[in-house]
């Protein structure tokens, strides 16, 4: 029974850490929006922006899920940067209907949100 309980937990600190890291990405993209607006950034800035709104939320994801499990850290970082950015391709999927990006583009995003939820998990 306490086992049980104990999964249940992780499953929950792990959609805790999710859910933090999407509002930091909501977060994030409004003040890139602000930013967008007032500074009229070029299109190389605004992608760069996003795929560090991508990594900063990852790696905060990260630390928050390190500091809640205590063990192994640096791969329930790791999971928690390939969930998110499963839900991030499915969301896509789900408004656009297709990808809008290539594959080399599409993998970079992957190794960064998987590399800064294991960082995140690692610094925690």
């Amino acid at each position: 029974m306490e086992r049980h309980v104990q999964k249940d937990s992780k499953v929950m600190w792990m959609l805790k850490a999710l859910l933090a890291s999407y509002i930091v990405t909501g977060v994030l993209l409004l003040i890139l929006t602000l930013l967008l607006y007032k500074l009229e950034m070029n299109e190389k800035m605004v992608s760069a922006a996003i795929v560090g709104v991508y990594l900063v939320s990852t790696l905060i994801g990260g630390i928050i899920i390190g500091k809640l499990v205590r063990v192994k850290r640096y791969l329930w970082g790791m999971g928690l940067g390939v969930i998110y950015f499963g839900l991030l391709l499915l969301i896509t999927l789900g408004v656009y209907r297709t990808l809008n990006q290539d594959t080399a583009n599409l993998m970079t995003t992957f190794i960064l949100c998987m590399g800064g939820g294991m960082t995140g998990g690692m610094i925690s």
